[in-house]
């Protein structure tokens, strides 16, 4: 889950090499400030390489950087926009939410192994791609209008926060809900304080979703809302009922999404997998560092998407089964009552409450870490421009929590004026699915043409990456035609 802070948390271990290692998925004890100025964990130095660890156990306790991301997709994506794609298209799209969380994570996982071996963040490795450029590459261009758009998914969830809300406190209105969160959350990215709301959050986020993924299993005892027929006709090769276009939406909401694959290489910079590899020298020592830490990186890749799968087949059923089979499809203010009904209708009424507490934990874990990842993009994007001197983590830092207030309040005011959460969410879907392809082939590129030869994928890894990236090109061109051509 993201951190309130840019340092993130610092392990008493690594305090010895001067605050290096970052174990942003839990918790917030930066370095002070006066160490901040000397460690910057975007730099690569000698004395940070370190040897990856071996065995099963000592690689899980380095993972974190997927798990982030798969908290975060446990918000809009789980429990929004697959719950209510589900409603809408029944057991229909089963077979395309399995390809979406699978198919993806051969492009997050090369542009981890790229960050790992050059020490580049992904929007200074996409600033290498050829092409149109005025001042840094089209690539990254793109990027920026997908934020924009991206952010109306993170408008839904702070209207979903506000429903939760205003039904606990009904005096308070939903939009004035939206504004208290935004300032409650602007204070604790400014004064730190988040370390205590994310550990209960955290916790909160797994009991849901381990309930959810409970519920779904009871559902197969419920032959009114379940069968296996529907599941093995989800499973074959359909297009949904609302067209193609629907399809290109629950690629983008679903699994890792354009903006996750961004945001990766960032926490595993963060988490120091590059720093312990060290600078690229091509010998011999550096080389096994770097398929080490690639490893580990591969193993967090792969964790994470179990979890997000599970998370997301979970969602899905219950929106196809229960919500589809009342014939109810969330939409408007109303979105989290009727997301309610697939905890209700199998636990009980009583259960309601439950799922309050549950949404109003995955949705403000989501909003939170979502602000926290698109921040470190945005100040990325800010020193690409010549805005500060990225080697300056001092400045990163400061210009980070301005981009984390800016990221709150533009997402308040798409709220308050389109007041739509589900149609936002899937906006902030469309958005991410367009430029998916673009990330697909820019990964390509990097692998031929800048990746150290050394640690270049297997054939079979750079094979998939190819489908993917294809996959997702056509997927793109057909929903725009069919856009065009009516």
């Amino acid at each position: 889950m993201g951190s309130s802070q840019v340092g993130d948390m610092i392990s008493v271990k690594s305090r010895r090499l001067g605050c290096s290692l970052v174990n942003q998925a839990v918790d917030a004890d930066p370095c002070p400030m006066n160490d901040r100025s000397r460690f910057d964990p975007y730099q690569l130095r000698p004395e940070y390489a370190r040897n990856p660890p071996r065995g099963l156990v000592g690689t899980y306790r380095m993972i974190g950087p997927g798990l982030i991301l798969a908290g975060g997709l446990v918000g809009s994506g789980e429990l929004v926009a697959t719950t209510v794609l589900g409603a809408e298209n029944g057991y229909r799209l089963l077979w395309l939410i399995l390809v979406s969380c699978t198919i993806k994570t051969v492009v997050q996982n090369e542009l981890g192994r790229y960050s790992i071996g050059t020490g580049e963040t992904t929007l200074e490795a996409f600033n290498r791609v050829p092409g149109p450029r005025w001042r840094v590459s089209w690539v990254v261009w793109l990027w920026c209008v997908a934020v924009l758009f991206s952010l109306f998914g993170l408008a839904g969830m702070l209207g979903g926060i506000a429903e939760v809300l205003n039904r606990i406190v009904p005096a308070i209105a939903v939009g004035s809900w939206v504004w208290i969160v935004n300032f409650v959350t602007v204070a604790l990215l400014l004064i730190g304080r988040y370390a205590v709301v994310e550990k209960v959050s955290l916790a909160l986020v797994l009991t849901f979703t381990a309930l959810t993924v409970s519920c779904a299993v009871l559902l197969l005892k419920r032959p009114d809302f379940f069968s296996w027929a529907s599941v093995a006709d989800g499973l074959s090769f359909r297009l949904p009922e609302a067209g193609f276009v629907t399809a290109v939406t629950v690629f983008g909401v679903t699994g890792v999404s354009a903006m996750s694959l961004v945001i990766y290489p960032y926490w595993c910079l963060e988490k120091g997998y590059a720093r312990f590899t060290g600078t690229c020298d091509n010998t011999d020592q550096w080389q096994r560092r770097a398929r080490g830490w690639i490893r580990v990186m591969g193993v967090d890749v792969v964790t994470a998407m179990v979890v997000y799968t599970a998370a997301t087949v979970a969602f899905y059923v219950l929106g196809a089964g229960i919500l589809k089979g009342m014939g109810i499809v969330p939409k408007g203010a109303q979105m989290v009552q009727s997301l309610s009904n697939v905890y209700t209708v199998i636990l009980g009424e009583w259960s309601g409450y439950l799922f309050l507490i549950g949404a109003f934990a995955v949705l403000y874990s989501s909003v939170f870490a979502g602000t926290a990842s698109q921040s470190r993009t945005l100040a990325d994007f800010l020193g690409l421009l010549g805005v500060f001197d990225t080697r300056d983590y001092r400045a990163r830092i400061g210009v980070t929590r301005i981009a984390g207030v800016f990221l709150l309040f533009l997402p308040s005011l798409y709220f308050m004026w389109f007041q739509e959460p589900v149609w936002m969410v899937k906006v902030g879907g469309v958005a991410q699915a367009l430029l998916l392809p673009v990330i697909g082939f820019s990964t390509i590129y990097l692998r031929y043409v800048h990746l150290p030869s050394a640690i270049r994928p297997a054939t079979w890894i750079s094979v998939t990456l190819w489908v993917a990236s294809v996959v997702m090109l056509i997927m793109m061109v057909y929903s725009m035609a069919q856009l065009l051509l009516g």
